[in-house]
């Protein structure tokens, strides 16, 4: 249910743009290229199979999960917001 300036599907294309600007975002983080042989962190070698899994990747196992868990405290809401919250 909208009010205010807001169309009835305000509230879901709010959604989805926030989804697809999170998908976009970790789409550009994503690692390309060729894959590195020891962990750019720790210089742990890397396991073939999961140079195969992940093109491109740069570090091991536990330092990607460290890396992903600095990257979860950014802020990820939608910045845009709808015309309705910026008139109140």
């Amino acid at each position: 249910m909208a009010s205010g300036w807001a169309g009835d599907g305000a509230v879901n294309e709010q959604i989805e743009s926030t989804v697809n600007d999170a998908i976009e975002r970790v789409r550009n983080q994503m690692p390309t290229g060729d894959s590195a042989e020891f962990c750019e962190e720790c210089e742990a070698p890397i396991p073939e199979a999961r140079r195969m899994a992940v093109p491109g990747v740069r570090f091991c196992v536990n330092c990607q999960a460290e890396h992903d868990q600095e990257a979860a405290g950014q802020s990820l809401y939608n910045r845009r917001g709808s015309k309705d919250s910026q008139l109140r």
